[in-house]
């Protein structure tokens, strides 16, 4: 488990960190989102201990990590592994010498059998066993990125850091490589935080996810709550949210719909009964990991709010006057 307490980080005078709390549990997929510049990347680093931080206190499994013992930082970022955006592999090494360069920094002899068979075992999960002799400019992006992931776990880490790892990847390949991520998590039982502002890669893997804003940590919680009820308006600026655009007539009703509740006729079933028109004003579903969540704004009459209010209460439908 990670838990971070009152983190701060400065560059020169600008405070890029201020005061992020949070905690990553053992075995989960964790994600980090916000707009670039709001200090995703710093933290992750600090994290890993590619940065000190001013202030603060990051602790790893219950114990305290000192950003000035170098060996300790150095063992903690043994437990690490880290995939960053631009890949970083090497172009005079061929596939199989990307993976193996871990072992070559912390001198472990990479030409062993059990170390080979470690790397092949790593090609095969990644799905590049037939590539391991082909340079980073013979590969995809998304098999460049395949290398370095199965270069990020060749040292067995108990953590998988994935800085912004699909951003450069088109929506076929994200797909596939946050598929690749999730059976990591599932078959290896490693944690994995994934940094990113990409809604898309947050709403397919990620059970729990901290909305970070100049350095701050706005909202923390599953992402269809997050995404599905936006409390702060910068989560909702960030998100686009299009509700805004609605009649200044009438009242505004959003209806919010979870899970198997998503599937339920309601609005239907509440004209029949109460035998009154609505509109239809906006309406947003999104997959959360194979469950469908979203919202659905109507406008009705002033006179007929209490109807609906009854009606929602009694059916158990979460809702909310908006625009008033």
């Amino acid at each position: 488990m990670i838990q971070i307490e009152n983190l701060r980080k400065s560059f020169q005078n600008t405070e890029v960190l201020k005061g992020i709390s949070l905690t990553v549990n053992d075995g989960e997929i964790y994600g980090i989102i916000g707009q670039s510049g709001a200090g995703k990347s710093t933290l992750l680093r600090c994290i890993n201990g590619l940065e000190s931080f001013d202030s603060g206190t990051l602790t790893v499994d219950g114990k305290s990590v000192d950003v000035k013992n170098k060996a300790e930082l150095r063992l903690i970022q043994k437990r690490m592994g880290m995939i960053f955006q631009s890949f970083n592999l090497l172009e005079r090494l061929d596939v199989y010498e990307n993976v193996a360069l871990p072992m070559r920094f912390w001198g472990i002899d990479r030409k062993k059998p059990e170390n080979r068979e470690k790397i092949m075992n790593l090609l095969r999960l990644v799905g590049l066993e037939e590539k391991l002799k082909s340079k980073p400019r013979e590969l995809s992006g998304g098999q460049k990125q395949r290398v370095a992931i199965a270069r990020a776990l060749v040292l067995d880490p108990d953590f998988l850091l994935c800085d912004e790892a699909t951003s450069a990847l088109d929506p076929e390949i994200t797909k596939g490589i946050l598929a690749l991520l999730q059976r990591i998590n599932s078959e290896l039982g490693i944690t994995v935080i994934v940094v990113t502002h990409q809604m898309e890669v947050v709403k397919q893997i990620c059970g729990r996810v901290a909305f970070i804003s100049d350095g701050r940590v706005l909202s923390e919680g599953k992402p269809e709550e997050l995404f599905i009820k936006p409390a702060a308006p910068e989560i909702k600026s960030f998100l686009r949210d299009e509700s805004e655009l609605l009649p200044k007539v009438g009242t505004n009703v959003r209806l919010y719909f979870t899970g198997e509740g998503s599937e339920a006729p309601v609005v239907t079933e509440m004209a029949r009964e109460l035998g009154r028109d609505f509109s239809i004003c906006w309406a947003k579903l999104e997959d959360f990991r194979e469950n469908v969540y979203g919202s659905l704004v109507l406008n009705v009459k002033d006179e007929d709010l209490d109807d609906v209010a009854s009606f929602l209460n009694r059916n158990g439908v979460s809702w909310e006057v908006i625009g008033k």
